[in-house]
């Protein structure tokens, strides 16, 4: 029998329903580490079923830190203004723009990187590890290594979520989804920060 304690306690790791936390819990034999799996996976199905749903819904979310030091602005889009209404859409789009302010991505994806910058960064990789004496074969595996740190260094989505290192941004995106029920998108952001 899952108790209502740790049902709440899922619920507030995560921010899932009541209902979705339980059966999360039940399906994971009541491990909390399991359950919250289940809930990212659960999140990533929903996402994937509400891809192609049109977004044409949202907020532009403006967040300032340190005193008004560094500040950002997200463009967040769902299907309808009832949800972009809702406080879970607009705490969604408070923490996507203070993952901006504090993390300083330059993309919202990886598909946003330039191809020519993608190849320069690529071509400076290569010849790094040119250096080691490696085979062709292993170089190629390193650089695209090093390919996807810059993804997750640069690209929103990527990054590692500042509230949970568990997840990256479209996980905590993904579980929005599944909670809300509809598509979300992160259309685009800036980031300003005094003397740059």
């Amino acid at each position: 029998m899952i108790s209502a304690k740790t049902v709440a306690e899922l619920r507030e790791k995560t921010g899932a329903g009541m209902m979705s936390c339980k059966e999360a819990l039940e399906a994971s034999s009541g491990d909390m580490e399991k359950a919250v799996e289940y809930l990212r996976k659960k999140g990533m199905a929903s996402a994937q079923k509400r891809a192609a749903k049109t977004v044409k819904s949202g907020v532009v979310y403006a967040y300032l830190h340190m005193e008004g030091t560094v500040g950002a602005m997200v463009e967040v889009n769902c299907e309808t203004d009832f949800v972009a209404k809702t406080d879970d859409f607009k705490e969604l789009a408070k923490d996507i723009a203070m993952q901006i302010a504090a993390m300083n991505p330059l993309y919202v994806k990886r598909e946003d990187v330039p191809a020519e910058l993608l190849e320069k960064e690529r071509a400076i990789y290569r010849e790094e590890v040119a250096k080691s004496g490696k085979p062709a074969n292993i170089i190629d595996k390193i650089v695209e290594g090093k390919l996807e740190k810059f993804y997750k260094d640069f690209c929103l989505v990527d990054q590692t979520y500042i509230k949970d290192d568990k997840i990256q941004v479209k996980d905590l995106v993904a579980l929005k989804i599944g909670k809300i029920g509809e598509n979300i998108t992160i259309k685009r952001f800036a980031r300003f920060k005094i003397g740059e």
